[in-house]
């Protein structure tokens, strides 16, 4: 889940600013007394001071770094010359997956996540990546797709994963996805950081429908997807 403090957030940080702002936002967690945000706020905040890669090292997808660069950098400056396009955020994670790593091992759950990661990185529109958020989570960034059309590409990917012969990795292997989806209009007002929070909310309803589902909402109220495999 990111960080919700609107104190903390009102502003829209350059890169420079990122590794403070990481810090403060753990420490404001810290002091709620959640420490697993805090402790992902203070990992990125490692990240970045140790170097300025943008890819994470195992799926080699992009990193929470390049993540936040996009969440406070260019794209959102309303000065800019081009107004902002449409843009969708999911919040995707992987369902149960510390019973993959309980089951079959970490080694095995390492190669889960880097097969989920590519499975991701498929058939995203142009300008569209996937970045590890943290652990196995994932954020995939839709610019200048409509709703609709941003929600066929997250239950696109959602099938994908579920349909996967996992089964070759490890007999008795299944792995599936939850995911929260939410879409702004071009040059809405929302900023996207504020996006991905709600993201994440739409996350938590897929999961307490019974994962392996997509969360949106529409004009009236939040949709939840779900197919055959």
């Amino acid at each position: 889940m990111v960080a919700g403090d609107e104190g903390v957030l009102r502003r829209s940080p350059q890169p420079p600013d990122l590794l403070r702002l990481h810090e403060a936002v753990a420490t404001l967690f810290a002091t709620q007394g959640d420490w697993r945000r805090a402790y992902q706020h203070l990992r990125s905040a490692l990240d970045i001071a140790r170097d300025g890669s943008l890819r994470d090292a195992l799926t080699s997808s992009f990193n929470r770094r390049y993540l936040d660069e996009r969440l406070y950098g260019p794209f959102t400056d309303r000065t800019a010359a081009r107004p902002r396009p449409a843009l969708g955020i999911a919040l995707v994670d992987l369902d149960r997956f510390k019973r993959v790593n309980d089951t079959y091992g970490h080694l095995v759950g390492d190669r889960v996540l880097r097969r989920v990661a590519d499975l991701l990185q498929e058939e995203l529109p142009p300008e569209g990546f996937c970045a590890r958020y943290g652990g196995e989570e994932f954020v995939l960034w839709l610019p200048g797709v409509d709703a609709g059309h941003a929600v066929r590409i997250v239950d696109a990917a959602r099938l994908r994963v579920a349909r996967h012969p996992w089964s070759e990795l490890q007999p008795g292997l299944h792995v599936t996805i939850s995911a929260g989806l939410a879409h702004e209009g071009p040059d809405a007002p929302t900023p996207p950081e504020r996006q991905l929070r709600s993201a994440d909310d739409l996350l938590y309803a897929a999961k307490r429908a019974g994962r392996n589902k997509v969360a949106y909402h529409d004009a009236q109220s939040t949709q939840l997807i779900t197919h055959s495999e």
